[in-house]
């Protein structure tokens, strides 16, 4: 047998157990909650006694940070998860540099309903976190974001804008970590969860939709979640622009933050997200050129059949970072041809020690769960968490501060010695 037919066998087998991991836990998770699958629920359950809430670092820029979330409603679009004609609805998060925080409530990291869905199936039906249910209090963790703060935009002028989209099961608050940071050193960031694909989302009125499970084809189910995201992101875009024209795009019109309205500067937009929501990052760009540069953490540009996403094929006319974990990230060809398709700038970057989910809110929470370190390492790596998420946020704030405001980029350019476990690719 050649050494090409054992890679070929091999990244086949890899690609068919990763299919299998995926439908197993969406079989889990629609079986946990089958009510919910369909239709949205208002569930009235609390937190047990005996949980305890964590906390998420502080943002390392110099200012505090705001959060706002948007229900937005899509007029124009049925919703493509369910069978009765209702229209599309989104739920999504605004953090931005804020100002006059004292006396104003923390942001908390999850809605009740969506943090007892999280913790009684998600953690650990889905994400595998090993987490037992009862232990965090979700909803009572402690996020450094004040909820509707004034907007502060300094001497800088209106805030860059940049897109989260997280990973497959994943809640949009997974990122919060990245996007706070990114919000105290000037930017307005947009978590998004794509409902009834995301795990869990909770809307004003208290009702919660969940994940709609997928039938056998994983391959048809992934495509559409894919097309879905990409239709979701170009319209929270439009959302976002009637925001900074003077309109308020929140469904139940709700108050936006003092300043928010024209203090978003949209004439170039970044995106990231993890996962699902990194190959998410890659696809938006391709179809909405408003987004003109983007990072992809540790997802795939490899169809699970094995064959390559367009976007690989053809690679992308804009600047956009590939961040993986150590070892191998895409499972298959789809990242070495995106990078031969991409004409202009494009970097390959490994964190060493770090696991898949070393780019969510998983590498600060889960070492104060106190897990065995079995189930510690396969979650989040080897790596010191703290050295972790300072290195993430560095790389992913220099790389927009160099693409959207004009700054030097000099960290991308090659291996720092501040930062030693971020390592290029040729």
């Amino acid at each position: 047998m050649t050494k090409s037919l054992r890679l070929d066998r091999s990244r086949v087998t890899r690609r068919r157990a990763l299919a299998a991991c995926i439908v197993a836990a969406l079989c889990t998770l629609s079986a946990a909650v089958p009510a919910a699958a369909a239709s949205r629920a208002t569930p009235d359950r609390p937190a047990p006694s005996s949980a305890r809430p964590l906390f998420l670092p502080a943002p390392t820029g110099r200012y505090r940070v705001g959060e706002v979330d948007l229900h937005l409603v899509d007029h124009s679009r049925t919703d493509p998860w369910q069978s009765a004609p209702v229209r599309r609805e989104l739920m999504v998060s605004v953090y931005y540099p804020a100002t006059h925080t004292a006396g104003r409530p923390a942001a908390p990291y999850m809605l009740p309903a969506a943090a007892d869905h999280f913790d009684q199936v998600t953690a650990n039906e889905y994400l595998q976190l090993r987490v037992p249910a009862g232990r965090a209090d979700w909803a009572g963790t402690v996020t450094h974001a004040t909820r509707s703060a004034p907007v502060a935009t300094g001497h800088g002028g209106r805030l860059p804008v940049v897109l989260y989209s997280p990973g497959l099961g994943e809640p949009r608050t997974w990122g919060t970590t990245l996007a706070a940071d990114l919000a105290s050193r000037g930017y307005a960031v947009v978590t998004i969860d794509n409902t009834y694909e995301s795990p869990e989302v909770q809307f004003p009125d208290g009702s919660l939709a969940t994940l709609s499970p997928p039938t056998d084809d994983i391959d048809a189910y992934l495509h559409k979640a894919l097309a879905v995201r990409v239709a979701d992101t170009s319209f929270v875009l439009d959302r976002l622009q009637e925001l900074n024209s003077g309109g308020n795009p929140d469904a139940d019109g709700q108050p936006l933050p003092d300043g928010l309205t024209g203090a978003l500067d949209l004439t170039e937009v970044g995106m990231f997200g993890h996962s699902m929501g990194g190959t998410t990052a890659a696809l938006a760009m391709d179809a909405d050129h408003r987004i003109t540069s983007g990072i992809d953490m540790d997802g795939n540009l490899t169809n699970y059949d094995g064959s390559l996403m367009p976007v690989a094929r053809r690679g992308l006319d804009r600047p956009f970072l590939l961040m993986g974990k150590d070892g191998e990230t895409d499972t298959g060809p789809g990242w070495q041809a995106f990078r031969a398709h991409t004409p202009g700038w494009n970097r390959q970057l490994t964190l060493r020690g770090a696991e898949h989910g070393s780019f969510t809110d998983a590498e600060a929470l889960i070492p104060q769960l106190r897990l065995p370190h079995r189930d510690r390492v396969s979650d989040i790596g080897t790596i010191d968490p703290g050295v972790a998420i300072r290195t993430i946020e560095a790389y992913v704030s220099a790389y927009f501060d160099h693409w959207l405001r004009n700054r030097s980029g000099q960290l991308l350019d090659g291996p720092s010695a501040k930062y030693p476990d971020m390592l290029f690719v040729k």
